[in-house]
């Protein structure tokens, strides 16, 4: 279990007190935010006796006092929740050198990563059991997405952990898409005092620096965590480049034994951000009359692409105890986000099949937002049920301003490229019609509630939640005066039960519905209702009696209904809310330490997605970005006797079936397999005077496969190259 569970430990006694009568229930520890949810002096059922839970108690999985589990929000462990869950620890992201959200979710079973190649790293898109989500969250709160070119993109040297959460989630998070979510755990404050820096070099120029740090302040009461970083590189497209530097402070206050006071920050600057710029498929994935393209191409113009972020989160967390049953947790974050960009892109290539039209264009935005959660749990018995409830309140507001303007620019000869065509002066944005200066305003409210229960060896987690959702535009949008609002009011459900069989084995099911706002109206005015989403989920997770070796394999289905099709009976641009779409597939995750120095992880996908009803032509058809089949591998050995003793090496293979070029699905992009590789060692099993220090390199697509994506013949990305990077760690 130590290694399966490794970022579970229990911090102190309190823990056990904050977890009382939860026999083998990891109990939710709970807030409110806003007056009081729920009153504190709810009494129902049967107090379970505070000796038995110590007899009873397992091995306590924690990270930290205010962690819960993205799928239950609860401290269920993973094995135990009944649908599908996949978590990438801190571990495994160090193993494999991942230095984003997109290379941390490449080998994990559902998931499409890196949607725009490898040289477009601004943005983490992916999909999730073959529906499209750049919706990540941030410790159970959401990182507030204006729809346009501003997000904030968590670095991976300031997360914990990575967890993915498969299917229909809205019963605990609200308006999400259908295939799932991404939830990235922050680190917490450590009581122990530990110093970490870490050098790298590699491909692409890069030069980093990063630090993080943790222990107790002057006060016992007071712990912190804080964690830093300085980024600069080359970008995969020619003459671009990338810049970052991140601090993330955090602070735990131990106010008395029932409560403790988080505070969190995250700054993160991003001064230059790479390419945003697409290919035609012709020259990357088709043949062109004058040759192939290089995978380092870029389309656009060295003096007209900038992309400047700054994001500031500022949050904190409530956590209090009650009782040894009754909990509350207040989880807020205030953000505050600007992004500037200068880009152009593409409007088509000429016969010759070398000259790519392209328009410039810039973007101005502005956000700022609110989003908080607040929990109430407690413990409940009844007769032979035991019941961890749940009961929630969460909000988001953003308010973000969007300019935008665009103006014709010169064409660029694919064969015979010139990067610094565009004089910036000459641009001009007035002609173009297309100016904009608009806000948008959105605003979420959600209640919900969830009983998880068990009866000996059966778990059934059954919930509810109830949505308003909000959304406005006013201004001028390309050029044209908007002033549209959407109101949407929706019930979610889930349903979902497991059962130990007592042998490792546990089958589950699970029904679950979510729901996604659409802007719009139809051609008579009435505005379009949400989209909505159900999955069902059917499977087996198992666990080893000594914990080294686990698996999961489930089977599901997702409808997707109230899809925007096209009005038979109006203009091409006329809109109707008859579409369908249904995924539907099989996952496969295994994790095994045969040994103490050996880890293997295998997972496969096979996904069977299809536009079920449509108006456009697209009935029968395969979206983009959905491969038949997927899997990856990955082993790590460490020596730890002889004289190779501190050496660490991992092996991962990547693969990816043929995918769709385009919605029509006139074309296909072909299968490719990817190979990673990773070494490390320690230097202290040399001498007792390099204790601490350890060398380590990456190496991501090995050999230097080239492969595509796309989104139709006239976007198009190139794959990462391969990329070698080489670190010092130091530890004291």
């Amino acid at each position: 279990m130590e290694k399966f569970n490794h970022y579970y430990a229990v911090h102190n006694e309190n823990d056990v007190k904050n977890l009382g009568g939860c026999m083998k229930f990891r109990k939710s520890l709970l807030a409110v935010t806003i007056g009081a949810l729920c009153s504190s002096h709810l009494v129902l059922g049967e107090v379970i006796d505070q000796g038995e839970l110590t007899k009873k108690l397992e091995k306590i999985v924690i990270s930290g006092d205010s962690y819960r589990n993205t799928a239950t929000k609860s401290l269920l462990t993973s094995e135990e929740t009944p649908q599908g869950y996949s978590v990438i620890n801190r571990e495994n992201l160090d193993m494999r050198g991942a230095d984003s959200i997109n290379e941390a979710l490449r080998y994990v079973p559902g998931v499409g990563a890196e949607l725009r190649g490898g040289a477009v790293t601004r943005i983490d898109q992916f999909t999730v059991r073959g529906f499209e989500n750049g919706q990540n969250s941030y410790d159970g709160l959401q990182l507030l997405f204006n729809d346009w070119n501003l997000q904030p993109q968590i670095d991976a040297v300031a997360i914990e952990q990575v967890e993915v959460f498969k299917g229909p989630t809205s019963v605990l998070y609200g308006a999400m898409p259908p295939g799932g979510m991404v939830n990235l755990i922050a680190p917490t404050p450590s009581e122990d005092e530990y110093t970490n820096v870490n050098v790298s070099s590699g491909s692409q120029n890069l030069k980093e620096v990063s630090a993080k740090s943790g222990g107790q302040l002057a006060y016992g009461d007071l712990s912190y965590n804080l964690v830093t970083l300085a980024r600069k590189k080359d970008g995969q497209a020619v003459t671009s480049e990338e810049e970052r530097y991140l601090v993330a402070p955090t602070v735990d206050w131990q106010v008395s034994d029932d409560t403790l006071v988080n505070f969190n920050i995250l700054y993160q600057k991003d001064p230059s951000a790479g390419i945003y710029n697409s290919l035609p498929a012709k020259g990357t994935v088709l043949k062109n009359l004058n040759g192939d393209l290089d995978s380092d191409f870029y389309a656009g113009d060295a003096n007209w692409n900038t992309y400047e972020r700054d994001v500031a989160l500022y949050g904190y967390k409530v956590n209090h105890s009650f009782n040894d049953n009754w909990s509350l947790l207040h989880n807020a974050r205030y953000m505050n986000a600007t992004a500037y960009q200068e880009n152009t892109y593409s409007v088509g290539l000429a016969e010759d099949e070398r000259t790519l039209a392209r328009r410039a264009y810039l973007t101005d935005e502005t956000s700022e937002g609110v989003t908080i959660d607040n929990q109430v749990s407690g413990l409940i018995v009844t007769g032979p049920v035991e019941h961890n409830v749940l009961f929630g309140l969460d909000y988001l507001n953003l308010n973000s301003g969007i300019e935008y303007e665009d103006a014709v620019t010169q064409s660029i000869d694919l064969f015979n490229p010139d990067n610094y065509l565009i004089n910036p002066d000459e641009l001009d944005f007035v002609a173009s019609g297309y100016s904009s200066d608009f806000d948008i305003h959105k605003e979420q409210l959600g209640v919900y509630v969830q009983d998880q229960m068990r009866i000996n060896n059966l778990v059934i987690i059954g919930g509810g939640r109830y949505d308003t959702y909000r959304q406005t535009e006013k201004g001028i949008k390309y050029s044209t005066k908007v002033d549209t609002e959407i109101d949407h009011e929706n019930f979610s459900g889930r349903l979902a039960a497991l059962y130990n069989l007592g042998n490792g084995i546990s089958p589950f099911m699970s029904y679950s519905e979510s729901f996604e706002p659409v802007l719009g109206s139809d051609k008579e005015g009435n505005e379009f209702d949400a989209a909505t989403s159900h999955q069902w989920e059917a499977g087996l997770k198992f666990l080893s009696v000594d914990e080294k070796h686990s698996a999961s394999v489930s089977a599901f289905q997702i409808i997707k209904e109230n899809d925007t099709t096209r009005d038979p009976d109006g203009t091409a641009y006329d809109k109707i809310q008859t579409g369908e779409v249904q995924s539907k597939g099989i996952e496969l995750e295994v994790a095994s330490y045969p040994s103490n120095n050996i880890t293997v992880l295998f997972n496969y996908t096979y996904m069977d997605m299809e536009v079920t009803k449509d108006n456009s032509g697209l009935e029968g058809k395969t979206p983009i970005y959905i491969a038949d089949n997927s899997a990856s591998f990955w082993s790590n050995y460490d020596v730890y006797t002889g004289p190779l003793s501190g050496v660490g090496i991992g092996l991962g293979v990547r693969y990816t079936g043929e995918t769709q070029m385009d919605a029509l699905n006139t074309d296909t992009l072909p299968d490719y397999t990817l190979v990673d590789l990773a070494a490390s060692y320690d230097l202290g099993r040399l001498s007792t005077q390099a204790r601490g220090i350890k060398v380590g390199m990456s190496v991501n697509n090995l050999l230097n496969e080239e492969y595509v994506t796309c989104y139709d013949e006239n976007n198009c990305w190139f794959g990462a190259e391969r990329v070698v990077e080489a670190n010092v760690e130091y530890n004291f």
